[in-house]
């Protein structure tokens, strides 16, 4: 099944007499995906060129040349004008370098690899474009959370429950519901900015393996190509993929606040609860039944949590068991990158536009509130007059069994009913505790549902924002 075509157009094909088998050709070509870094390909090369022309091996003449015709490159592809040659162009590399050698001519085109690897070539490549991808979606997570913290801000006013285990628990804000959430992703702001400093690290001049046997200057290349500095080990140079992995490791620990987020949105928005309704434009509808309007956004959101965290564990597996330095496994991290970044920069702008366009019901979410939510809030009463929380605590649990018992909310019951299970309730029982709004003011330590805690927290997730 050997290929009629020779291997002398590979980069590497001086080594081989025959042909690859057909199929090989297009099992070991990344063209049909790396294509998307052209552009950072392009900038990495005129980089290297530049430090290779103060070197000597380049004349400036040269330099100009290849700066020139890489210009003709890339508004190739800008243009969607590039044409790849099947069977020839595997990489993105291959093809930018084999153009620029029909622009101006294979001499000086041919000199322009001098003692670079398409190991140190592909991870700068691939580093400069992750780089960028990651940098827009910072701004997309920063514009997240401005929405989040806006609408905390002007609907702090609702109060709604508190659920844990999915029972009602104690009332709250929704503003202070909205905020648990805006804590969670601003830890993943905080750590994405950690990310992007351990991607934004040049591997460039790392060679093969080995190093560049020029003296070429690293640092300024780094500087050139906006790096914050430089992989101090060239075998570590081309084998790390760590930055990918750590990135989809973010990318599954946000997808997972995010799942969580559209879980409790898709419950609330139900019939059921009534709390919230998605717009029209993050809805669809059935195609039997005309009056549902189904949360697809939301569910879709919480669906590819999965898609991410399987790429993380798959480029795991992948790298795990690979000896020292470039190994072909590792153009797996490439697919796994690509979709990643993309799914989680899709899914960020998707959330935004859920959150932006929301509406909410406070009326039913008052509604939802019920006096045995404010069980705590009586055995708090007992507290303030000296009484032990243990003790409090089960007195409270008689009220709320004595409620059930007589068929009526605890706030119905008389202040002699609340003597008869203890004597120390007094006159002002009901006024002091039955009071939804009474009861979230009272949370006012910091990270509370009050008003002023909630307005702490705002202003804390805004400066980071800043």
């Amino acid at each position: 099944m050997a290929s009629s075509k020779p291997t002398a157009n590979m980069l590497w094909g001086g080594r081989f007499t025959s042909g690859l088998d057909p199929l090989m050709v297009t099992y070991n070509e990344s063209i049909h995906f790396d294509r998307r870094i052209y552009a950072q390909d392009i900038r990495g090369s005129i980089a290297y060129a530049r430090a290779n022309t103060k070197l000597g091996l380049l004349t400036p003449k040269e330099f100009k040349e290849i700066e020139r015709g890489f210009g003709q490159v890339m508004s190739e592809w800008d243009e969607d004008a590039f044409k790849i040659v099947p069977g020839v162009d595997e990489d993105i590399h291959t093809a930018n370098e084999r153009r620029l050698g029909e622009i101006i001519g294979k001499e000086i085109a041919g000199k322009l690899h001098t003692g670079r690897s398409r190991n140190d070539q592909v991870a700068t490549g691939m580093r400069l474009w992750l780089r960028d991808e990651l940098r827009a979606i910072e701004e997309h997570l920063v514009s997240f959370l401005r929405v989040t913290t806006s609408r905390a801000k002007a609907e702090i006013a609702a109060l709604m429950p508190g659920y844990t285990h999915l029972q009602r628990a104690m009332p709250i804000r929704w503003a202070h519901w909205l905020l648990s959430y805006g804590t969670f992703f601003a830890d993943d702001l905080e750590r994405l900015r950690e990310v992007i400093k351990r991607v934004n690290r040049c591997p460039l001049g790392s060679g093969a393996l080995v190093g560049n046997g020029f003296g070429i200057d690293r640092d300024a290349m780094a500087e050139e190509l906006g790096f914050e500095g430089l992989i101090n080990n060239s075998m570590a140079g081309v084998a790390d993929r760590d930055f990918v992995i750590e990135t989809l490791q973010w990318a599954a620990s946000f997808m997972a606040h995010i799942s969580r987020w559209s879980e409790d949105l898709i419950i609330y928005s139900t019939a059921e609860f009534g709390f919230v309704r998605l717009a029209d434009a993050y809805s669809t509808g059935s195609s039997l039944m005309p009056q549902k309007k189904n949360p697809d956004s939301l569910e879709l959101l919480r669906g590819k949590s999965g898609r991410v965290f399987g790429h993380m564990a798959g480029l795991m597996m992948s790298a795990k068991g690979l000896p020292s330095t470039y190994n072909k496994d590792l153009q797996e991290s490439w697919e796994t990158m690509i979709d990643g970044v993309k799914t989680i920069s899709d899914s960020v702008q998707i959330a935004t536009g859920v959150l932006s366009t929301l509406s909410i019901f406070p009326e039913k979410m008052r509604a939802a509130l019920t006096p045995d939510m404010l069980a705590t809030d009586l055995a708090d009463y007992l507290v303030r007059k000296g009484v032990p929380f243990r003790e409090t605590h089960h007195i409270s649990g008689r009220v709320v069994a004595l409620a059930e018992q007589e068929g009526v909310l605890m706030d119905k019951l008389s202040v002699e009913q609340l003597q008869d299970v203890d004597e120390r309730f007094g006159d002002d029982v009901v006024q002091a505790v039955f009071d939804f709004e009474q009861s979230v003011e009272k949370r006012t330590s910091k990270g509370g549902t009050s008003k002023k805690s909630v307005l702490e927290q705002i202003a804390i997730i805004q400066e980071l924002l800043q």
